[in-house]
């Protein structure tokens, strides 16, 4: 989503800039009004995608053909893509420095509640960088970040411990067929910019309310991964595997200790709250429904890991869907998901109130 959040960034800067309708994203310059806006975002998207891939130039470059080749040779073609790349250059100038990438150390000595790599891999928590990024809408990184997860000996974490233990366990589990593909089908990656295009043509949305729903769910979305890494960096929290294995030191009479308990999905390589998935549906989702004004939102997503595509009406139905899948994968406890779904609507909300704004 970072990726996504600077091409749909320029993109919209692109034809804002030249069509007016929506406030810029940090930017204040104006295009010719003559210039094409096809041109421009085309020229934007490149770009900065050239930039930041160079070595996927050639698909690039023949996409961007491709994309030129639709629009009439003219003045306002070279005009459109002369300030389309500007927007690009402001985007990629802006996201120097802000952090990608960077050596993030993370120490925290084993002990009962807290992260360890997990089996089988045992991978360090590499992608902490992204918990230190610049955000590209708040204020700081952990602006939104929450209150800490469920006390160890609370019954809270009691609870969540004994359903992913009885729900997400890759053998023995109490899963039905339809919540097991529930979990594998949010295991992967899922086609929301095909699904966000896919409905701005369905809905007959111009290139300005195009450009801006997709700059909007980008943008929220790229700041939701930064949020939720944060808290992971703070809180530190271990994962279900660990917690389950070693109920045993929790100090908790209602955990029950199983050492070769195994999770339904592989675990992810960082500590488990807050649920990185849940955080970035619920911004995704509440940007949705802000820029639509309505939680019909009508989407309908492909995901990689299965190959399935599901129709989602209202956006509490996909939310819904988001918090169980992690929870019925064995990755997640229920609260890192429903907090993390909270927070997610909260920043957007905040957000969507301070950009992307009609103009008067």
């Amino acid at each position: 989503m970072i990726w996504h959040s600077f091409v749909s960034t320029a993109m919209y800067n692109a034809v804002v800039g030249i069509q007016g309708r929506y406030a810029p994203y940090k930017w204040t310059a104006r295009g010719p009004r003559s210039a094409s806006p096809a041109a421009a975002a085309a020229a934007a998207a490149h770009r900065v995608l050239l930039t930041y891939f160079p070595a996927s130039k050639s698909r690039l470059q023949a996409a961007y053909a491709a994309s030129l080749a639709k629009i009439p040779d003219g003045r306002a073609k070279d005009q459109g893509v002369a300030f389309g790349q500007r927007a690009a250059d402001h985007i990629i100038t802006a996201r120097k420095g802000d952090g990608r990438s960077a050596r993030v150390v993370f120490a925290a000595r084993p002990a009962p509640g807290v992260w360890r790599p997990t089996p089988t891999a045992h991978e360090p928590f590499s992608s902490a960088w992204m918990g230190k990024l610049r955000p590209m809408l708040l204020t700081s990184p952990g602006q939104f970040r929450p209150g800490g997860p469920p006390k160890l000996t609370s019954a809270r974490y009691a609870k969540d411990v004994t359903e992913v233990k009885a729900f997400g366990s890759k053998s023995g589990s109490k899963r039905s067929p339809e919540q097991t593909d529930t979990a594998r089908f949010f295991s992967g990656a899922l086609s929301t910019q095909e699904a966000l295009c896919d409905y701005a043509a369905r809905h007959r949305f111009g290139i300005a309310a195009t450009a801006r729903l997709l700059a909007a769910a980008n943008t929220t979305t790229a700041d939701a991964v930064i949020t939720a890494w944060d808290s992971k960096i703070h809180y530190r929290s271990w994962r279900p595997i660990t917690a389950i294995r070693l109920a045993d030191t929790d100090g908790n009479p209602k955990t029950v200790p199983d050492r070769a308990w195994e999770p339904l999905l592989r675990t992810p390589a960082h500590p488990e709250y807050l649920s990185g998935h849940a955080t970035t549906a619920g911004a995704f989702m509440r940007a949705l429904t802000e820029i639509l004004g309505t939680s019909r939102v009508d989407l309908s997503i492909t995901s990689q890991a299965t190959g399935s595509t599901r129709h989602y009406t209202y956006a509490d139905q996909y939310n819904r869907d988001v918090i169980n899948a992690r929870v019925w994968g064995g990755i997640h406890f229920r609260s890192a998901d429903t907090v993390g779904n909270d927070t997610g609507q909260r920043l957007a909300s905040w957000a969507l109130t301070r950009y992307f704004r009609p103009l008067r």
